[in-house]
């Protein structure tokens, strides 16, 4: 299993209606590019950065199909998301695999 997280730190002022965002638009558009199978919404508590911290867990079978969305839809996803939110947020990403 491969599990792509991404870190999101949002300013405080926005980080309600990025949510709101996040769970109605920008979750469907990457689960429907096909690419994974499911998908979690994490609060990071006791953060220690400034802003309302959330990690983005998006799981698929194979790192194949996380590179194919890397290629394909990434960037398309990741534009949106910045014109939407410009400078109201930090994102950094992480792909991990699990281990049995």
């Amino acid at each position: 299993m491969i599990t792509y997280n991404e870190t999101v730190i949002v300013d405080e002022g926005v980080h309600k209606q990025w949510l709101s965002w996040v769970k109605t638009e920008y979750i469907p558009m990457v689960i429907k590019t096909g690419f994974f199978n499911s998908f979690k919404i994490l609060n990071v508590l006791d953060s220690p950065n400034e802003g309302v911290t959330y990690c983005l867990q998006f799981f698929t079978d194979s790192r194949e199909k996380y590179n194919e969305y890397n290629v394909h839809h990434f960037l398309g996803i990741q534009t949106l998301h910045q014109q939407k939110f410009e400078n109201k947020f930090v994102l950094f990403n992480t792909l991990m695999q699990s281990i049995n």
